[in-house]
């Protein structure tokens, strides 16, 4: 690595051969012009890029679908296959919430390693921890290896959901960069679908529980195969070029090679233009210097950090868990005997749940961020006001509990589901991308964790229906949050959104 004293200088070279200037000298930033030119692409290269780093996702969301009947399957003196069947309440919870809060730390680790290693060998060191800890869960001898195993599956799920939607961010082309960010959310969804469809056919099972985890292991080595193969991510690579940390003529060339594999043959001679303006931008940005963890909280990073990590903050302190926590009572009350089980609530929901997130994957960059959220955050507002109207003094219209569950569900997946994630892999500026956005991760499953902490005390001191009212409150406090403060980033380029917006 150079040192500051060493840095290699490097300079571009323009079409008609004159040099634009030494990496670390003063120039008109490109975006000054106002231009905002088509990237070319080939759409079957701009698959697997997406594809491999969205596994991260499908993997979260199987974890969560899965677990919902592992827990059954486990207690289960039948089925279970196991001598220590006998859990109490406090091992459930520790089974089920064990990879929350190994995903909390992988969110902290994330912050530390992950611009040292790149968003592609984070996130085949995610995929390395999804596979022993799927392992390590579903061959447990005893609940304590058990423990382990979840926990170890939680820091996989941390790393991922830090680099994956950077990966995705900073190799997408600008035009479908949202449509594909949605669709790991999209793929979280499926993940869930997956697993409570899998918990529903082997909860009947003996040790149907093991299975259940094991699904999860040939899922984290495609995982791990795909990134492997895929190439490094071009913007941290030259990241890696204006911070002197190696030569910069090599570095040039591989960001070279990697655009040309992402894009494909698509982008013919102009990989060495687009790297270039991409180097310029970083240069007049002044992204020499890595970031220090006092920067994050300043200047152009501390606006984005408010931006998304506020983001994803009223993602789940509106209280997703909490209204799923109903859902299978809300059915049953409006006559659905076959809610009473839980885990087919799950599979409907799940499938609205799939459906609408399409609609966003489908919708995002045409329409655009803040109308979707505007929207969606507005209908989730209605329906917490109608679901605290049910529990405080209409509970005998189960009609209007079952709309206000649906209306939910399907304005949180064309909203804070998609988009959350979205604006938190495109609004932090490149050098403190990797830290800036482990701090969003961290919020959004500390956010998760309290809220889960907190709900069944607050259900017993306030009944269900102020809590939903409470969150109602929250709701309305996120409408005027996005209307005032997020910024549309829509067709920009991830160097346009940190000159422009921040």
């Amino acid at each position: 690595m150079a040192s500051d004293v060493e840095r290699p200088r490097f300079s571009s070279i323009s079409k008609d051969g004159t040099s634009s200037g030494e990496i670390g000298t003063e120039q008109e930033p490109l975006l000054k012009n106002g231009s905002n030119e088509v990237e070319e692409y080939s759409v079957v290269s701009a698959i697997l890029p997406f594809l491999f780093p969205a596994f991260g996702g499908l993997l979260y969301g199987y974890d969560i679908g899965a677990t919902s009947s592992a827990t059954i399957s486990i207690q289960s003196a039948t089925f279970s296959g196991i001598s220590w069947y006998n859990l109490s309440s406090l091992q459930v919870g520790l089974i089920t919430s064990g990879s929350l809060y190994g995903a909390l730390i992988g969110s902290i680790l994330a912050f530390n390693v992950a611009d040292f290693l790149g968003r592609r060998k984070e996130l085949i060191v995610s995929a390395v921890t999804y596979l022993v800890g799927g392992l390590l869960t579903a061959l447990a001898p005893s609940f304590t290896l058990m423990v382990i195993g979840r926990f170890i599956y939680g820091i996989g799920i941390g790393l991922a959901m830090h680099a994956a939607p950077m990966y995705i961010a900073e190799t997408a082309p600008s035009q479908i960069r949202g449509r594909l960010i949605s669709l790991k959310e999209f793929f979280i969804v499926l993940g869930m679908l997956v697993g409570y469809i899998a918990g529903s056919l082997l909860v009947d099972i003996v040790t149907g529980w093991r299975y259940m985890y094991g699904v999860s292991v040939p899922l984290s080595l495609m995982m791990g195969v795909g990134m492997w193969w895929l190439p490094a991510s071009p913007r941290w690579i030259l990241l890696r070029v204006v911070q002197g940390k190696g030569d910069a003529q090599v570095l040039r060339k591989v960001a070279i090679d990697c655009l040309c594999q992402l894009r494909g043959a698509a982008i013919g001679e102009s990989a060495p233009q687009k790297v270039d303006e991409i180097l310029s931008e970083l240069s007049y940005m002044r992204e020499e210097q890595e970031a220090t963890l006092a920067e994050v909280f300043q200047g152009k990073c501390l606006k984005a950090l408010i931006i998304g990590g506020g983001l994803v903050l009223f993602q789940q302190i509106t209280g997703q868990p909490s209204v799923l926590y109903y859902a299978a009572t809300i059915f049953q009350s409006a006559g659905f005997p076959e809610a009473s089980d839980a885990t087919k609530v799950s599979v409907l929901l799940g499938l609205l749940k799939l459906i609408m997130t399409g609609v966003a994957v489908l919708v995002v960059d045409r329409l655009g961020r803040r109308p979707l959220l505007l929207g969606g955050v507005s209908g989730i507002t209605v329906s917490l006001v109608l679901l605290g109207s049910y529990y405080s003094f209409l509970g005998n219209v189960p009609a209007l509990a079952v709309v206000a569950l649906l209306v939910y569900v399907g304005c949180y997946q064309l909203s804070f589901g998609p988009i959350g994630w979205l604006m938190i892999s495109e609004i932090f500026p490149l050098r403190q991308r990797g830290r800036g956005l482990s701090i969003a991760v961290l919020i959004n499953f500390g956010a998760n964790a309290l809220v889960a902490l907190a709900f069944s005390p607050l259900q017993e001191l306030l009944g269900a229906g102020a809590v939903f009212f409470i969150f109602g409150g929250i709701a309305i406090l996120a409408i005027i949050s996005i209307f005032f403060y997020i910024p549309e980033t829509k067709g920009l380029t991830l160097e346009e959104i940190e000159a422009k917006l921040l």
